[in-house]
Formats: C-alpha cells, structure tokens, sequence
C-alpha cells in the first residue's frame, strides 16, 4: 500500500471517529439525565470517563512505537464498542461507571483515547515537513465537519425515534448504538493500514526511554503542563455541558442542539483550515496565540447573553476562530521531537489535555445545572484560557520548528 493509500485511509478514520463523538457528546448527558441521575452523579461519571480514558490512553500510546501503531489503534476502536454496548444495555449507575472508565467515549465531541497521538504521528512520518501543518488543517476540517455531521444526525434521529413512539430514552440509546457500530467500523479500516505508518526508529536511539520519550523529553514535559491547562478550562464547557447549559437556560430541544452544533463545528473546521496559511506568515506559535485570546473573550461573552439567538450567534463566532490554534499545536509538537518519539509525544502531551479535562466536568455540570451559577463555567474557562496563551508565547516563542528557518534557536530538535 502507498503512502497516499495510507493517507487516505487516516482520513477517513478521522471522519468516521468524529462522527462517532458528535454524534454521541450531544445526546450523551441529555441520555444521562433522563436515566434519572442527577447533575452531581452525571459530573463524577463524565470525570472518572476521562479519568480511565487517560489511565489507558497513556499506556497505549506510549509503547505504540514498540507494540505497533496498526494494533494500537485497533484496541482503541474494541474500547469505543466495549463502552458503547454496556451503555446502550444497563442503565445502573456502577455499571455505566465501570464501562466509561474502562472503554472510550467522549462527551465533549473532542478526541479522546490514543487514536489522535497515533494518527497524528503516522500522518508525519508520511508527508514533508513543509507540508504537515497544511495536512493537519484539512486532517481537522475532515474532524470537524464530520464532528459536526454526527451532532446533526443525532439530533435528527432521537426526533425520529420519539415520532414513533419510542421515547426519549429510546432515541439516546439509538444514538449510542450507532456510536458502538462505528466504533467497529473503525477498527476494520485500522486494521487496513499498512507497514508505512510504522516508527523508523534511527540508528542509536531507542524508544525504551521513560514514556517512550529521550532527547525531547523536557521539551514534551513542558508543552503537556501548558496544554493541561487549557484543557481544564476547555473541560468545564465541553459540547455536552454547552448543549446542557442551552437546554437547560433557554429549552432547546435536541434537534436544535444537533443544528446549533452542527453549524459551530463547521465554522471550526474552516478555522482549523485557515490556521496553515496564517501560520506560514506568522509563525506557529504566533498563531496558537493570536486567534485564540479573541475566542475565548467571545467564550466568557455566551452566558452574558439574554436571549436564545444572541447566545447562539455568539457562541458560532466564537467556533469561527477557536480551533486555529488545534493544528499548528499538534504541528508544532511533532515538529521539535524526534521521528521516533512522535507517537509518545502526541500521546504524552494528549493525556495532559485529557487529565486537564477530566477534573473539570464533575465542577462544571452542578453550576451549570443553577441559573445563578451558570456563568461561572463559560468566565473561568475563558480567563484560564487567556493566561494559558501568554504563557504559552513566553515559553516557546523561541523554540522554531524547521519550516521557519534555521536563523532562530531550536531546542528539542535533535538529529
């Protein structure tokens, strides 16, 4: 198989995964709720859902360079159906506890589980360098519109189910279904992939080192404490709590929830497309930080605002501009590590996003749930998010990926 073949065939993981997160993230809370858990019980299981899915992602991405990336993959996508299955059968709270532990699901429509960190090392070890920030824009646009996609259709068909009768139980379950048969769609395209998306490791160097991590390990060591922070902050208002957060404030229905976030996460995708051209002007990390302090002004702005359509118009500018800094951050990271450390490094610095988020829903969801404590989700999300920025520019400003030249200091780029 070519390495285009293998392109191709990462592509359309990506779709059918994102698919798959918005199609569950929308519903996914909303299914929890009308199981009769409460606001508190609904935060711990989404917490301790990110909480397992680091524990095992970490593992798995770490030794994906020894063990394979082909087969790490497709253990991921076996832990999508495992959580799936428990959740569309048993509604008792231990069980579902156990299973969102233990399997892959996401309820912030993000990525989640090793499959980005060995994705993402696979696509750059098969394009240039010149070219890799260009592919991980439209990889993002492809996540995207497809994330978009999935929250449409789940809208679309809990309507369905309820028209006939089924319930809203019903119609969240269906949704869950069919997040568990994608899941096995995955795992048969991982499956196809072939040896070129297999580390090289280079003459003396060894992916044994701790975390499967050697020369960059410092470099990836501070990248993950930045990112860790922004992903607290993102945590406390993942899609599922933003679509609660709507319901809850202004009533709306899942259909609308499914177009409301349809039409954010397109306005995502193109903004992670655009992100490439900006970044070749700029600089990466220039761009990591410019367009996203205006997002999050625009983050801390949704629940100021009084009625349904000014919030949702608020909330799609805000989209229009806050995932230009998702692939110039992922670039960036497999740019200044060596070949073979790029599966350890997305997947080290993935899992700091990951543990970052995993505090922050059993936070969010109570206050989200009491009008008079609603706001403080979207304000301090919205401040951490400013001060992670700055930070970030301060301390990476300096350290240059190849692609901008050789006249401004490299660390963390050996070989």
């Amino acid at each position: 198989m070519t390495d285009g073949a293998d392109l191709a065939l990462l592509f359309a993981t990506r779709l059918a995964r994102m698919f798959a997160y918005g199609f569950l993230s929308v519903v996914l809370v909303l299914y929890l709720s009308a199981l009769g858990f409460d606001g508190t019980r609904i935060g711990l299981l989404l917490t301790l859902t990110l909480a397992g899915d680091t524990v095992i992602s970490l593992w798995l991405t770490t030794h994906a360079d020894r063990m394979g990336r082909r087969k790490v993959l497709v253990i991921g996508a076996g832990l999508m159906l495992v959580a799936a299955a428990t959740f569309a059968a048993s509604d008792a709270f231990p069980v579902l506890l156990a299973a969102a532990t233990v399997g892959v699901l996401s309820p912030s429509g993000n990525e989640v589980g090793p499959f980005l960190a060995v994705e993402q090392a696979a696509l750059a070890g098969i394009v240039p360098d010149r070219d890799r920030t260009r592919v991980f824009g439209w990889y993002n646009l492809v996540g995207s519109f497809a994330t978009a996609g999935g929250a449409l259709a789940a809208g679309a068909l809990v309507q369905a189910v309820q028209a006939t009768g089924g319930g809203s139980i019903g119609g969240y379950r269906a949704v869950v279904v069919g997040y568990g048969l994608l899941g096995l769609l995955l795992g048969v395209l991982f499956a196809r992939l072939s040896g070129h998306v297999e580390a090289v490791v280079p003459t003396g160097t060894s992916v044994r080192g701790r975390l499967g991590l050697h020369r960059s390990r410092d470099v990836v060591l501070r990248l993950s404490a930045l990112f860790s922070l922004d992903a607290f902050a993102g945590g406390l208002v993942m899609q599922s709590v933003v679509a609660y957060w709507f319901h809850v404030r202004f009533g709306v229905e899942p259909a609308a929830l499914g177009a409301i976030f349809f039409g954010a996460n397109l306005l995502a995708g193109l903004s992670a497309l655009f992100a490439a051209r900006l970044a070749a002007r700029i600089g990466l990390i220039e761009t990591m930080v410019v367009t996203h302090i205006p997002s999050n002004v625009l983050l801390i702005l949704v629940p100021l605002m009084p009625t349904l359509p000014l919030a949702t118009a608020v909330l799609l500018l805000r989209f229009s501009i806050s995932q230009m800094d998702v692939p110039t951050r992922q670039s960036y990271t497999m740019a200044v590590v060596d070949p073979d450390e790029r599966s350890a490094a997305a997947g080290v610095t993935g899992i700091a996003r990951t543990t970052g988020a995993a505090v922050s829903p059993i936070l969010a969801t109570p206050l989200v749930a009491d009008p008079a404590l609603a706001a403080i989700p979207f304000v301090a999300a919205g401040a951490l998010k400013i001060v992670y920025d700055l930070l970030v520019l301060r301390a990476f400003r300096a350290i240059r990926p190849p692609e901008e030249g050789s006249g401004i200091r490299k660390e963390g780029r050996r070989g």
